[in-house]
């Protein structure tokens, strides 16, 4: 059996108010919490448009905000795992 596996690779991010949107070479998109990433959830619009797109789509990084996400996580669902985070997510939860 022959199995064909694609590489999702990253080809734009965009947000919404509570959402940073990945883009895929392949048309999919994703939407993920910005809660999720604390740097990027209290940084402003223009700070959250100043990104690259490294590894020719298998990463994003924003130098001002010193924030590196791996493509190959987000679609595993990993995200910030600091503490910070965590109780983010929590206060999210609870609310």
């Amino acid at each position: 059996m022959n199995t064909l596996v694609h590489e999702a690779l990253a080809s734009e991010v965009g947000f919404d108010d509570d959402n940073m949107i990945v883009r895929f070479t392949d048309g999919r998109q994703l939407y993920v919490p910005l809660i999720f990433f604390p740097r990027l959830f209290n940084a402003s619009q223009k700070d959250r448009t100043e990104y690259e797109i490294s590894g020719g789509g298998t990463g994003l990084h924003w130098k001002k905000l010193d924030e590196d996400i791996s493509v190959k996580f987000l679609l595993m669902g990993v995200f910030d795992r600091t503490s910070y985070a965590k109780r983010i997510v929590e206060f999210k939860k609870a609310a």
